[in-house]
């Protein structure tokens, strides 16, 4: 990452699951700024990139000696972070916001005009480099600036360029999707402890099923009925109607949430 200084605002989950990503590629930056109330956050910080973290006193002074800033803070603050650090931020940095709910504009008019910014929905198998992270460039960002971005940015894993309308809806299935089916995955591997597979064998049995299983799927040409028709025993068969219901309702009304607060 050469010389570029890199700031966080905000050093939770998502900061952590970032740097994580960079740290596994073999790209963190030399030094990080990260501001957070938080002592613990910040410890948890230190179990990753060691001496490399530069605890800031303040999100404004994290953007004051960053070239490329992370507003990586919940949505119930994000406003009062960005009147925090209007007017500090340097005239040819960038700013990276993680927050579902701010767009582009209303990012801008927090920021006093400040126009070189981009938008992404982190996912959490970034911190493997496997991540699925759309973002939105600002037409402020260089074609050139944009590559050195994309280059970073893909120590994450893939990060699709998408429409801004549609964020909210990326939120929702990529950013929080995992959270849908990991408590799954872990009762399953569970149960084949409990049947008997050997623990260094149940979580691959599991592993392994998965990627065969999404790969038919998404891969086979098979249409989605022949893809439900290839096994005949469906144990939970009586309880799908439930599931899907259940999907739909939360799912559904979340994104309405996040729709509604999004300016």
């Amino acid at each position: 990452m050469g010389g570029l200084s890199v700031g966080f605002c905000g050093g939770g989950r998502v900061t952590r699951l970032l740097l994580g990503g960079w740290f596994r590629a073999g790209e963190l930056p030399r030094q990080v700024f990260v501001y957070d109330p938080d002592p613990a956050a910040l410890e948890k910080l230190r179990n990753i990139i060691e001496d490399r973290l530069s605890v800031a006193d303040s999100n404004r002074s994290v953007t004051q000696s960053s070239d490329l800033v992370f507003l990586a803070v919940h949505p119930q603050v994000a406003a009062e972070v960005c009147q925090e650090i209007c007017g500090a931020i340097r005239e040819k940095a960038i700013l990276v916001s993680l927050v579902p709910t701010i767009s582009l504009a209303r990012l801008s008019g927090l920021l006093g005009g400040f126009q070189r910014l981009v938008r992404m929905i982190p996912n959490a198998p970034s911190i493997i480099g496997r991540g699925y992270n759309p973002v939105v460039w600002s037409k402020a960002i260089a074609a050139e600036e944009r590559a050195a971005l994309e280059r970073l940015f893909w120590a994450w894993g893939k990060t699709p360029e998408v429409p801004e309308a549609q964020l909210e809806a990326y939120a929702v299935i990529t950013g929080m999707g995992p959270t849908y089916f990991w408590f799954q995955f872990l009762e399953l591997e569970r149960l084949a402890r409990q049947f008997g597979l050997p623990p260094s064998e149940a979580g691959k049995a599991v592993e392994e099923m998965l990627i065969g299983a999404l790969a038919t799927l998404y891969e086979s040409g098979l249409r989605p009925e022949a893809v439900l028709d290839l096994i005949p025993v469906h144990p939970l068969r009586k309880d799908e109607d439930s599931i899907r219901s259940l999907l739909n309702e939360r799912l559904t009304s979340l994104y309405q949430k996040l729709k509604a607060a999004t300016v």
